[in-house]
């Protein structure tokens, strides 16, 4: 199949840059959600968004599953908040607990409940066709490709995200009656940030510091 796409002048490559950019450094981690209700379709194109994501093999080795039953999340905050609560008394080291103190988090999760709804995302161990199980390739890079792509569209509608990971994860499958061949990857819920959102006061790496050109 013959594919072009539409070629930009170097001007008009430089500016859609610039102005990609400076949205993308608006985007922040965000814990504290609002009750409002947001689109779901809006939400919908931004997983077929994702879902255009190179894969290995063209496997596409994911699902996105969107929870807004109240119920559902009720559940997943709860075994959720269980986990958290061992790794945050005694299976974080010493200097993972210091480093998380800038974010002022602990075990309680109300953002899982507060936000209209969840992402979670599942990776492919293995396929299943008619013959049975099937190979995929490059799994975790597949997935977090298509991870990004996913914060970058939900960023691009208004909407902000957290990557939640209470590892160990398990729990997620089991309360969302997954096949024994996805392995939660990570649970994101999403929304509009609540009327007193807070986030660190944190500065990124410069460009001076993350790239090095040969």
């Amino acid at each position: 199949m013959k594919y072009g796409l539409y070629k930009y002048s170097p001007k008009e490559m430089i500016d859609r840059s610039s102005t990609f950019l400076k949205k993308m450094q608006e985007r922040r981690s965000v814990r504290h959600f609002s009750s409002e209700p947001v689109p779901m379709e809006a939400v919908r194109n931004c997983i077929s968004a994702a879902g255009t994501a190179p894969s290995g093999a063209h496997k596409q080795p994911w699902t996105f599953c969107l929870v807004t039953d109240s119920e559902i999340r009720s559940k997943i905050r709860a075994a959720a908040e269980e986990e958290e609560y061992k790794n945050y008394n005694g299976r974080m080291s010493e200097m993972w607990l210091k480093d998380l103190e800038p974010f002022k988090t602990d075990h309680i999760k109300p953002f899982i409940e507060d936000a209209p709804g969840l992402i979670v995302v599942f990776k492919h161990a293995f396929s299943k066709d008619e013959t049975g199980k099937t190979q995929n390739y490059y799994v975790n890079e597949s997935v977090g490709i298509a991870v990004g792509m996913l914060l970058t569209a939900l960023h691009d509608i208004g909407l902000v995200a957290l990557t939640h990971t209470p590892s160990p994860m398990k729990f997620l499958a089991e309360i969302l009656s997954r096949p024994d061949n996805e392995r939660a990857y990570l649970n994101i819920p999403f929304g509009f940030p609540s009327s007193d959102c807070e986030v660190p006061d944190l500065e990124r790496k410069s460009i001076v510091e993350i790239l090095k050109e040969y």
